[in-house]
C-alpha cells in the first residue's frame, strides 16, 4: 500500500490540488467545511469547474451547516460548469468527513477542511493508493445517496465486496446507516493497550464510556498522553477543553498544550497500531456525525507519526490545573451547558 502523510492544511492542499489537476476521469469530494476563500493560493472551485468542463466527472458532497457559505450563488455557479454539487442537510447530524477521491485510484482522508482560516493549522491528512481506495469509494457512495445523489454507478459501489487482507482498514461511522465502527474500534484498542495510548484532538469533551476506558488503562499502568492545542478556534471549546482536563488530570493523564492550532485527529496504541481520521474526541463524533478514518499497523508510518508527535510535544507545555483559573462567567456558561447537555 502506497501512502503519503501531510502534517499541515497547506501541505495537504498542495497535494490535493496536484491530484485534481492530474485527474482524467473522476473527482469525488466529501467535505464538512468547503469555502471559496482560498482561491488566491489554492483555487479548488476554479480547478474543479475547469475539470468538469473538460469532461471529468466531478461530484461534491458538502455538509449544509459546515459549508453554508456555499449554499447560494457560488454553489449555483459551480453547477453551471457541470459539477454535481450536493448538500447533506440534517438538523442534528452532519457529514464531518474530509475526503477526496481521484480517478477511483487515489484517496485523501483525515482532518483537513478547505477554508482560509485553516491555512496555517497543523493537521493530519493521508493520501492512499491501492485497494483501500475502493473501500473509501464504497463509503462515499453512502453519503452521496444520503445527500440525494442519483448516479447509479456511484450508488452501486455500496454492494461491492472487498478483501479484508489490507494494510489499512477503513473505519466508518455512519449513524444514518447504523454503522458505529468508530466507537467499537476505540473500545477494542484502548481495552487491549498494554504500554501507551497517545491521542491528538483539537476538541476534548469525551463521553463517559471513554473516560472509564482511559481510567481503566491508567490503572493497568498504561501511559496516557493527550495532545490538545493551548488555544482553539472556538472560545466555548477552550472552556470545555480546560474543564475536562482539570477534571481528568487527577486520573494520571498527561495533557500537552500545543502552542499552535492543531486540528489533527490521531490515536496510537503501544506504538504498534494507529488511527488517523476526521473524528474529534467528543459526543458528536462518536454518536451523531458521519466520520471516517484509517486504522493501520504499518511500521514505517507509525515511526513517522511517532516523530511528528514528539515534535508536537516539544512545542507544547504539560498541563497543570493552575494554568487556567475559572472565572465567574465560566461557571455560568458551564452550568447552562450542563442543562442543555447532561452528558457533560
Amino acid at each position: 500500500m502506497k501512502y503519503k502523510l501531510y502534517t499541515t492544511s497547506i501541505k495537504a492542499w498542495d497535494a490535493m490540488i496536484e491530484s485534481i489537476e492530474q485527474a482524467k476521469k473522476s473527482i469525488y469530494i466529501e467535505m464538512y467545511i468547503f469555502l471559496d476563500d482560498t482561491k488566491k493560493s489554492h483555487d479548488f472551485i476554479g480547478k474543479l469547474k475547469q475539470k468538469a468542463r473538460s469532461g471529468v466527472r466531478v461530484i461534491i458532497v458538502a455538509d449544509a451547516f459546515g459549508s453554508k457559505v456555499l449554499k447560494n450563488e457560488i454553489a449555483k455557479n459551480i453547477e453551471k460548469s457541470g459539477v454535481e454539487f450536493l448538500f447533506f442537510s440534517n438538523w442534528l447530524r452532519h457529514i464531518h468527513r474530509k475526503v477526496l477521491i481521484v480517478d477511483e485510484k487515489i484517496a485523501f482522508i483525515g482532518g483537513v477542511n478547505i477554508g482560509k482560516k485553516f491555512t496555517h493549522w497543523n493537521d493530519l491528512q493521508i493520501k492512499l493508493r491501492g485497494r483501500t481506495v475502493k473501500r473509501i469509494l464504497r463509503s462515499f457512495a453512502y453519503t452521496y445517496e444520503m445527500a440525494g445523489g442519483k448516479d447509479k454507478k456511484i450508488i452501486a459501489y455500496r454492494e461491492k465486496k472487498f478483501s479484508t487482507k489490507l494494510k489499512f482498514w477503513l473505519i466508518e461511522h455512519l449513524p444514518n446507516k447504523n454503522i458505529y465502527t468508530l466507537k467499537s474500534h476505540y473500545v477494542e484498542k484502548i481495552t487491549r493497550a498494554e504500554k501507551s495510548i497517545q491521542i491528538a484532538t483539537p476538541y476534548f469533551t469525551p463521553p463517559r464510556w471513554l473516560i472509564s476506558l482511559l481510567d481503566d488503562a491508567i490503572r493497568r499502568n498504561v501511559k496516557v498522553e493527550i495532545l490538545i492545542p493551548r488555544k482553539v478556534d472556538w472560545k466555548i471549546m477552550n472552556l470545555l477543553n480546560y474543564r475536562y482536563m482539570r477534571n481528568l488530570y487527577p486520573l494520571g493523564i498527561t495533557f500537552y498544550l500545543g502552542n499552535k492550532m492543531n486540528h489533527a485527529k490521531l490515536m496510537i496504541i503501544d506504538g504498534k497500531e494507529g488511527l488517523i481520521g476526521s473524528q474529534n474526541i467528543d459526543l458528536l463524533s462518536f454518536q451523531l456525525n458521519s466520520e471516517m478514518g484509517v486504522f493501520f499497523k504499518e511500521k514505517k508510518l507509525l515511526n513517522e507519526l511517532s516523530t511528528i508527535v514528539e515534535q508536537w510535544k516539544r512545542h507544547s507545555m504539560k498541563y497543570k490545573p493552575q494554568h487556567y483559573k475559572m472565572k465567574s462567567l465560566d461557571y455560568i456558561v458551564l452550568a447552562l451547558l450542563k442543562i442543555l447537555h447532561p452528558i457533560l
